[in-house]
């Protein structure tokens, strides 16, 4: 079965609502094991630098792919 466009945008979404979400919990964990302390606020700033960089490479290799296809 084929995936709707609204479905798909439904994936996208909810894909970088779960990254977004598990890279500020991972960094809450881990930062402080290599010394490295950091507020909420911080972590939800840099949060949100590493999802917008990876919605930027996702696409990168998206239209790559698709080219050469």
């Amino acid at each position: 079965m084929k995936q709707s466009r609204a479905m798909s945008l439904v994936e996208s979404v909810a894909n970088v609502v779960v990254g977004y979400g598990v890279s500020v919990v991972t960094q809450m964990l881990i930062f402080p094991i290599f010394g490295l302390h950091a507020t909420l606020a911080q972590n939800l700033k840099l949060g949100a630098v590493f999802t917008l960089v990876s919605i930027a490479r996702s696409y990168a290799l998206r239209r790559l792919f698709e080219q050469l296809r």
